[in-house]
């Protein structure tokens, strides 16, 4: 996801900011350098916490607006278009379901128009984050769907991958629909950038038997991901050409032992897996802007953050594509170095940045907030003071379908995806590994109103993991304090029907054990033998 701008001279920004910051001064970020921040709609990540309420909804997006605001941010990217659905009245894409729990049903307002209104009286800029082939998260049943839903009036134009359903970015039809429904915003919205992210064929969607990754069909696919890249570049630049468009692709291009002309990285190409090959975009001039989604840290073995940054600033240079990067802090190891980061985009010549995702900065992970604060200098303003008690949320709990293996066999767990993470119960992931090198036990501590983990120990209760049927359901954020060995832990936790849930890749990190995902397989690997990375 994404990043934002670069510092400019303390003095004379603090002076522009402080006059602007309740204005109508819409220039005021093409002024400055990109301090973007992505706002996630899907599973409701970042934003809305509520459904079927328009009051409620204003409120969170003003408040969440201003606190960015006073951390220097100067540009809003906002999902409005998730799946196939959208933010606003359309006559290509139904009502969002994010909105109000029913996909296609009006939520009582324009959503987007009033997004639109709130960022540009603070003198922010307002970039229309849309994902141009998801229909679905998860699930393949067209029924479900909007009846006025592009996917289930033309089944044709759709293709299924790891449980999911996308539209078929080779159809003509596609193309075309994409286009229509970008001019469609332009027609009606002030927006001031179209954003796509790095979403484009299903990630490794196999090839057909006996073809290569270097081969006809895989090139094939990425010609219609060019062809449509440059197709919304020219319906934009033609219809209304001050309005931008930008990309966010996967972090690394190429492995330079794929490629010479590629980075010397070791990891996901995004070339290959999703088949976007964005240096040719780059070189043929289809983009405003990019924003590479660099989500790791410096020194890091398989994709060093400096190597990939200079990189991406050779790539862009004599372009006339402005590069941003996106700076992945929703992960510690990130948050904890952004302002080193920082600095290594000022030594490139990067633009700015986009921040993935609000969340994280307003939770202020790693004292990332107060870095970007304290980077930002003049630029910003304390953020307006909140109560210190945690904010209880009610999040809705979807039943994961993912396969899960501990050391490579298969273990049945009732697991759910809260704004797109994993939730395991504590005690299943105890029962599961107990006997392993990374065994713990785990008591709950009446007076201290605490759950206790003590590692290296076997687990007491052995043989009663949760397992059979479960469904969707509504997550409660939990209150209840976590300590490890005797030290207090932050981690992300909810309860669901009286249990605690813990996000699995905090309990890997606590425990030092490995947790992979394979997008192609849907499977989550528990490694006991393996560190967490």
């Amino acid at each position: 996801m994404k990043k934002w701008m670069k510092q400019l001279g303390a003095a004379v920004l603090c002076g522009v900011l402080f006059c602007s910051f309740w204005g109508q001064d819409t220039d005021v970020a093409a002024k400055e350098d990109m301090r973007a921040v992505w706002i996630s709609t899907v599973y409701s990540a970042d934003y809305p916490s509520v459904k079927n309420d328009v009051q409620a909804q204003k409120a969170e997006f003003i408040t969440k607006l201003d606190q960015a605001k006073a951390l220097g941010i100067n540009t809003a990217v906002v999902q409005i278009r998730p799946k196939a659905d959208a933010f606003y009245p359309s006559e290509l894409n139904p009502w969002s379901e994010i909105l109000t729990g029913t996909q296609g049903k009006y939520p009582g307002y324009d959503p987007m128009a009033f997004m639109i209104e709130e960022t540009h009286k603070r003198g922010m800029e307002f970039h229309a984050w849309m994902n141009p082939y998801r229909i679905t998260t998860s699930g393949v049943d067209l029924s479900v769907l909007s009846a006025n839903h592009m996917a289930r009036k033309h089944p044709d134009w759709v293709m299924t991958s790891g449980g999911a359903m996308y539209f078929n970015p080779a159809k003509e039809e596609v193309k075309q629909y994409i286009c229509d429904s970008v001019a469609e915003i332009l027609e009606n919205y002030d927006v001031d950038a179209i954003h796509f992210d790095d979403y484009f064929y299903p990630a490794n969607y196999p090839l057909p038997e006996g073809e290569d990754r270097d081969g006809q069909v895989a090139q094939e696919r990425r010609n219609h991901v060019n062809d449509l890249i440059r197709r919304v570049y020219q319906t934009i630049k033609t219809q209304k050409p001050s309005v931008e468009f930008g990309v966010s692709p996967v972090g690394i291009w190429k492995n330079s032992t794929s490629d010479p002309l590629g980075s010397a990285t070791k990891g996901n190409e995004g070339y290959y897996s999703v088949f976007g090959d964005a240096k040719a975009w780059i070189d043929n001039g289809w983009l405003d802007y990019i924003v590479p989604q660099i989500y790791w840290e410096r020194g890091f073995a398989a994709a060093d953050y400096e190597t990939l940054v200079k990189w991406w600033s050779n790539a862009v240079k004599g372009s006339g594509v402005k590069l941003y990067i996106g700076q992945g802090i929703y992960k510690d190891t990130v948050a904890k170095e952004i302002t080193e980061e920082l600095k290594i985009n000022e030594k490139y010549g990067v633009e700015g940045s986009f921040y993935f995702s609000l969340r994280d900065l307003l939770n202020n992970r790693q004292g990332c907030a107060d870095a970007l604060r304290n980077y930002y200098g003049g630029n910003a303003q304390q953020p307006p003071k909140t109560d210190q008690t945690p904010t209880v949320q009610k999040k809705t709990a979807y039943a994961a379908r993912a396969k899960v293996r501990v050391d490579g066999v298969s273990v049945d767990f009732q697991v759910y995806t809260i704004d797109d993470y994993t939730y395991f119960k504590l005690r299943d992931i105890a029962d599961a590994i107990s006997g392993t090198t990374k065994q713990f036990d785990t008591h709950w501590n009446q007076s201290t109103a605490a759950i206790d983990l003590i590692r290296g120990v076997p687990y007491s209760a052995t043989g009663n993991r949760t397992t059979g049927n479960y469904s969707d359901t509504t997550a409660v954020t939990s209150t209840a304090k976590l300590f490890c060995d005797g030290e207090a832990k932050s981690v992300s936790a909810y309860t669901i029907n009286d249990y605690t849930y813990y996000k699995l890749r905090d309990i890997g990190k606590l425990l030092d054990m490995g947790i992979t995902w394979n997008e192609k397989t849907a499977t989550i690997d528990i490694v006991t033998a393996q560190p967490y990375q």
